[in-house]
């Protein structure tokens, strides 16, 4: 388990050493491409120093890689600060977020796919304002009314990605004990419910619950988040969020127990359209 940017590290450092010898170059080669010290190379190939965004470019200039979103992901990998769209809107609060969460942001914006486990909030996703307002301020002692207000408006920019082209397919299994919270008082949590009810008909979004009925589960420990990519499944990670830090897993062992994992919560919880009802029913207090 390690922290989001030596993940990241690593993780680019192993796609620019696939990219370069797909082009059929030593790494001596492109060092000599790019005007560069074999040794640079090395470090950034094996995660052992990060690298600059325009190196990237650079790089993969010289390996003549066309694919743009390819192109972007790895940007962003390196820790892109200097690109404009929503991609990196999120550094207009480096003020405000810890590295981690920008980390997380920043995956989730080029991510494909998202699994998620959920035992005890709605996913920031898919939750309103004022749900929104009232976990931010449970989680995090002691926050201003204006560092407040921007943590919340983070969360709901956050929430484009579900509406981008294409979109990020979110699928996620909620504990029934997320829907019985009560979060911010009964009038919040029924508007909460009404919205998942709303998400759970877009066909981005797959919505299961795992009803209390369901017993113990695989997930009792903890919730978690997969992050797939469409450019390449080596990029695909695991997210175990704490309360004050993120470890992420990468290794091919991690990813495929956490994909079981949840492919056997999705088999225990209730059938989407059984979900849906669920959910409807417990926002008119049926």
């Amino acid at each position: 388990m390690q922290n989001g940017p030596a993940v990241r590290r690593r993780k680019l450092g192993a796609e620019l050493r696939a990219l370069r010898t797909g082009a059929g170059l030593t790494s001596g080669e492109a060092a000599r491409l790019v005007g560069w010290h074999q040794s640079k190379v090395s470090r950034i190939e094996t995660g052992a120093s990060g690298v600059k965004p325009a190196d990237v470019r650079l790089l993969l200039d010289a390996y003549a890689v066309a694919d743009a979103q390819l192109r972007e992901l790895l940007i962003v990998l390196a820790g892109s600060e200097d690109g404009g769209g929503r991609h990196h809107w999120w550094h207009a609060y480096r003020g405000v977020l810890p590295p981690t969460y920008r980390d997380f942001i920043s995956l989730e914006s080029q991510a494909s796919g998202m699994r998620t486990l959920e035992t005890s909030v709605v996913p920031g996703l898919l939750q309103t304002p004022e749900y929104a307002r009232a976990v931010t301020r449970a989680a995090v002692e002691g926050l201003d009314d204006e560092r407040l207000d921007a943590l919340v408006e983070v969360r709901l920019a956050r929430q484009d990605v579900l509406r981008a082209r294409p979109p990020l397919e979110l699928t996620a299994v909620l504990d029934e004990a997320v829907l019985r919270r009560e979060v911010g008082g009964p009038e919040v949590m029924t508007r909460q419910l009404h919205r998942l009810v709303e998400a759970a008909r877009l066909p981005q979004v797959r919505l299961q619950v795992l009803p209390f009925g369901a017993g113990a589960h695989v997930g009792i420990t903890g919730p978690f988040v997969i992050f797939s990519f469409l450019s390449t499944s080596d990029l695909d990670v695991v997210v175990l969020d704490h309360l004050t830090s993120s470890l992420y897993l990468e290794r091919k062992e991690d990813l495929e127990a956490y994909t079981e994992a949840f492919n056997t919560l999705q088999i225990h919880a209730l059938s989407p359209e059984d979900s849906l009802d669920f959910i409807a029913a417990m926002g008119e207090g049926a």
